[in-house]
């Protein structure tokens, strides 16, 4: 059983960019995130403002999906960029 109780799931496309973009904006409510890379490009993910490809947290290879770990949620914006623009992000936000 989870800790928590998930009420709403937002669903979203965010368009690859060769340029800092923000894939999820800061939210409080944030219960768990999943976000895959439809893309042929690798994202990268960074918690914080300002991602670039040597400043991230996460790199998704094409097709690779990253969902948060249920005991720590990081809340604040999540902002990306790929390797080559191509794609999309498939962003699913659970409040």
């Amino acid at each position: 059983m989870l800790p928590f109780e998930v009420t709403t799931a937002t669903l979203s496309n965010v368009a690859s960019s060769a340029s800092n973009v923000t894939v999820v904006a800061a939210n409080p409510s944030r219960r768990a995130l999943i976000i895959v890379n439809a893309s042929t490009a690798i994202l990268y993910l960074k918690f914080g403002a300002t991602a670039t490809t040597s400043s991230y947290s996460i790199k998704l290879i094409a097709g690779a999906t990253y969902e948060t770990p249920i005991s720590h949620i990081y809340t604040g914006i999540i902002d990306g960029i790929w390797a080559a623009a191509n794609g999309a992000a498939r962003v699913t936000e659970l409040t």
